[in-house]
């Protein structure tokens, strides 16, 4: 399994981005999936996810209200929108696909059977 993520770049705060993960194979539809970012320096933290179907979501505080998951099983691709980017969103970004009918979205990495590898989001002020 392959995971494809793409769409970072450089922006000012306030702009919005959206984030791309493309996963190969044809049991997409059976994975929960997760973003997750790295900041320099930092762990890796949990951003978003979204269960199979697309019917729950998970957020962490710092995005909520700002940030969007959602997903294209027909497209295997599984999307954040990112909107009123802050200086602090700055990270590398990570998809991840678990493989467990988790319900709701897990939060925690070591779930996560397959990882992308990572693209940026740098942020300035």
């Amino acid at each position: 399994v392959q995971l494809q993520a793409s769409g970072g770049g450089l922006v000012q705060a306030g702009d919005s981005l959206r984030l791309s993960c493309t996963v190969s194979g044809s049991v997409f539809g059976t994975y929960v999936m997760g973003w997750f970012r790295q900041a320099p320096g930092k762990e890796r933290e949990f951003v978003a996810g979204i269960t199979r179907g697309g019917k729950s979501t998970a957020y962490a505080d710092s995005v909520k209200g700002r940030f969007s998951v959602s997903r294209d099983n027909a497209k295997n691709t599984v999307y954040l929108q990112m909107n009123s980017l802050k200086p602090e969103d700055t990270a590398v970004y990570y998809c991840a696909a678990d493989t467990s009918p988790r319900f709701p979205p897990a939060q925690v990495m070591a779930v996560y059977d397959y990882w992308g590898q990572g693209t940026q989001v740098t942020v300035s002020s």
